[in-house]
């Protein structure tokens, strides 16, 4: 009878042990996808306090918070035979924790590994400068293209950025040559048109002015007021045009008149 009472207090004390042992608990982002004798449970269990009765289960933790996975550079040749170092990252978070532990071992190392082929067959379909002037299109036709792959496993891909793109030194220098030849062009196209706008507004301005002749004088008049406004020695005295165009028209009658004379 001695012997019975220890017994069951420590057959007692065994089984708190056991039961508090069992007792997990799981925070707002965290679900516990529980094997019971190897069998999956129908859904799986938290937040908060649940029990894992060990060996029987068997629990694995999976967290729904987005997650981060950076591809590793990848080795490019686009469709125009550029040779490019592309890297990526990817925004995925687990949307069905059953499916992320059963279907698939590891599905951040699955999904890396799926990002990097198809980072290289969609970037091979690609021109470089449409490379570099779509980008937004890039991202989201990779993200359907892994969204697609992963949504067996479970997982949802919310994005896809093309982080960087490293080009050999011979390009850089030939897109420089390029920009700079672009904006030679719009600088002679800019000076180009104010020369025409110039010239235009001159024309306007000399059928103005021939449709009032005093109007040619009152502008030698205010162009001398406005030289005279300096302080200098120099004196300049408006002569209208007309009035050489005259005596060239006098010496023109004059050789006109004296070449019959002579013959």
């Amino acid at each position: 009878m001695d012997l019975g009472f220890p017994a069951i207090a420590i057959a007692v004390i065994i089984v708190v042990i056991y039961l508090l042992s069992s007792i997990k608990i799981l925070a707002e982002y965290e679900r516990g996808v529980i094997f019971r004798l190897g069998r999956l449970l129908g859904t799986a269990k938290g937040p908060g306090v649940i029990l894992v009765f060990t060996p029987i289960d068997r629990m694995v933790r999976i967290s729904l918070r987005q997650e981060a996975l950076e591809v590793p550079p990848q080795d490019i040749i686009t469709r125009d035979n550029v040779t490019l170092k592309v890297n990526a990252v990817i925004f995925l978070r687990v949307i069905d924790p059953n499916k992320a532990v059963v279907e698939v071992s590891n599905y951040a190392y699955q999904t890396s590994q799926f990002a990097q082929t198809t980072l290289r067959s969609v970037l091979g379909e690609q021109e470089l400068d449409e490379l570099l002037a779509h980008r937004d299109k890039i991202n989201l036709r990779l993200q359907s293209i892994l969204d697609t792959h992963t949504a067996p496993w479970g997982v949802k891909v919310a994005n896809v950025e093309v982080k960087q793109v490293d080009m050999p030194e011979s390009m850089l220098r030939a897109m420089a040559k390029q920009a700079e030849a672009e904006r030679e062009k719009r600088s002679k196209i800019i000076h180009a048109e104010g020369e025409f706008s110039a010239a235009q507004r001159l024309v306007d301005a000399a059928h103005l002015l021939s449709s009032e002749p005093a109007s040619i004088q009152l502008r030698y008049l205010q162009t001398l007021t406005e030289i005279g406004v300096e302080k200098n020695t120099t004196v300049v005295f408006p002569v209208p045009i007309d009035f050489f165009s005259g005596m060239q028209n006098l010496l023109a009658a004059g050789k006109a008149a004296a070449t019959p004379a002579k013959t």
